[in-house]
């Protein structure tokens, strides 16, 4: 199955699989219905990386997500907590010891 996408109003409903390739298309969905946006993933299935990161750049715009899975919900929650040790990582200046990767 792949994805499918209905929308009413300004509520996006996902269904099935939602993959990489898929990410033009549902930010297009979002543009399309403006502000504010839902986003329903009552009979979302799959979801791979990036479109997890997709989620939590969603959520970080004010987008609700609703409906999402408990597997779904572990995973965006354990991506932005790793998205933001390593900005910490960044932002920090090496400690002694440490090479400066920039």
């Amino acid at each position: 199955m792949t994805l499918r996408i209905e929308r009413v109003q300004s509520r996006i409903r996902l269904i099935g699989q939602f993959r990489t390739e898929h990410l033009d298309h549902v930010n297009g969905e979002i543009e399309w219905c403006g502000s504010p946006v839902v986003l329903d993933l009552e009979e979302f299935d799959l979801v791979d990386v990036e479109g997890i990161r997709f989620l939590n750049a969603c959520e970080a715009r004010g987008i609700l997500v609703l409906h999402c899975s408990r597997y779904i919900r572990e995973w965006v929650s354990r991506e932005r907590s790793s998205e933001a040790r390593a900005q910490r990582k960044k932002e920090r200046p090496p400690l002694e010891g440490e090479e400066n990767e920039a």
